[in-house]
């Protein structure tokens, strides 16, 4: 196959064109710096990256702004901009290849969810958060930029493009700037152990086993 990642140059970038390289398929990697390798874009216009979808079998948007610092005004805007413009520019790249890709996943987050003791949010019986009992400003930001990433998914017209949301959230694999490289970072500054209680879940996912699931989305064309 031929999978095209924008915004691939960053943690789960790396993971997937190493994963789709090794099973000998052609991964072509966008991203906002360009060089060895990379295919530049800027996130949010049309440019000449766009004939990388021509005839391409996948596209999966993994653009956005890290969520790894302060939740300042600034940030938000800028995680929120990230998100929503790669996504409506690729979309619109897509709606304009005369041969599209068949499927494209984009990248969206767990984080859609709210938070709860009860039980697991799963996509069946879910409960999207952002209004639970004084839920703190910020949750509310997460949950929003969430929403209008998805929206902006399935509102692009790609009649010939199926569309899948990646609800994901950690992905657990070593290397520099996974959550393995945070975790040591605040344990070696003496911050390890319980956080806020300790009984609040975690939701994440095994390196393998995400770039397995984005294999299985990408081969049955029923989701």
């Amino acid at each position: 196959m031929k999978i095209v990642l924008p915004g691939g140059t960053g943690h789960l970038g790396g993971l997937l064109a190493s994963f789709f390289r090794e099973r000998g398929h052609q991964v072509v990697v966008l991203g906002r710096a360009g060089g060895a390798g990379v295919v530049r874009w800027d996130g949010k216009t049309i440019g000449s990256w766009a004939a990388e979808l021509e005839g391409a079998d996948a596209v999966v948007n993994l653009a956005g702004r890290s969520v790894n610092c302060r939740y300042s005004a600034a940030n938000l805007r800028e995680m929120m901009d990230s998100r929503v413009d790669s996504t409506r520019v690729v979309g619109e790249a897509i709606a304009r290849a005369a041969h599209p890709p068949r499927v494209w996943l984009q990248s969206s987050t767990a984080t859609i969810y709210a938070h709860r003791f009860d039980a697991p949010n799963t996509e069946e019986t879910g409960i999207i958060g952002g209004a639970e009992p004084d839920v703190p400003a910020y949750w509310a930001r997460s949950v929003a930029i969430a929403k209008a990433w998805e929206e902006t998914l399935f509102a692009a017209t790609t009649p010939r493009t199926r569309r899948v949301a990646l609800r994901t959230a950690i992905v657990l694999c070593p290397g520099r700037g996974g959550p393995f490289s945070i975790l040591i970072g605040m344990t070696r500054a003496g911050l390890g152990g319980t956080l806020a209680g300790g009984r609040q879940y975690v939701s994440w996912i095994h390196a393998l086993d995400f770039a397995r699931a984005v294999t299985w989305l990408i081969e049955h064309d029923t989701l």
